[in-house]
């Protein structure tokens, strides 16, 4: 005899605002949507959507990831976004331009800048 297992069904959440991060390395795109308070909501990357290797860098790739987002955003009910841009990578510009079915009510720039860089090593003896 086997037993029926029986699947819990999640509820769908409703969001109005969410703060997109989007993290452009060298390597890959990761994108965050979270909720005003914080809490993740969906995400995706350029390896999630299907690609691997030196081509996961690509601006194709960070624009084929940031409409998996937007599918999943849009079942959800979003209506308008901030984007925090963090990274030098080449996603960059191709994440905004995805984004345009919501409207983006800011652009924040949160890349790092070292202010004075690391300590230098020690003087070699002579």
């Amino acid at each position: 005899m086997s037993k029926r297992v029986e699947k819990k069904v999640k509820s769908k959440k409703h969001v109005k605002e969410v703060i997109i991060t989007v993290n452009a390395s060298f390597n890959n795109t990761i994108i965050t949507a979270a909720d005003k308070s914080g809490n993740t909501v969906a995400w995706s990357s350029a390896g999630l959507a299907g690609f691997k290797g030196a081509r996961e860098a690509t601006p194709f790739a960070a624009q084929a990831a940031t409409e998996e987002l937007v599918k999943k955003l849009k079942g959800m009910g979003v209506v308008t976004v901030s984007v925090a841009l963090k990274g030098i990578g080449n996603g960059r510009e191709a994440v905004l331009r995805g984004l345009h079915e919501f409207h983006v009510t800011e652009i924040r720039e949160c890349t790092p800048i070292p202010h004075n860089g690391t300590r230098l090593p020690k003087a070699r003896k002579s």
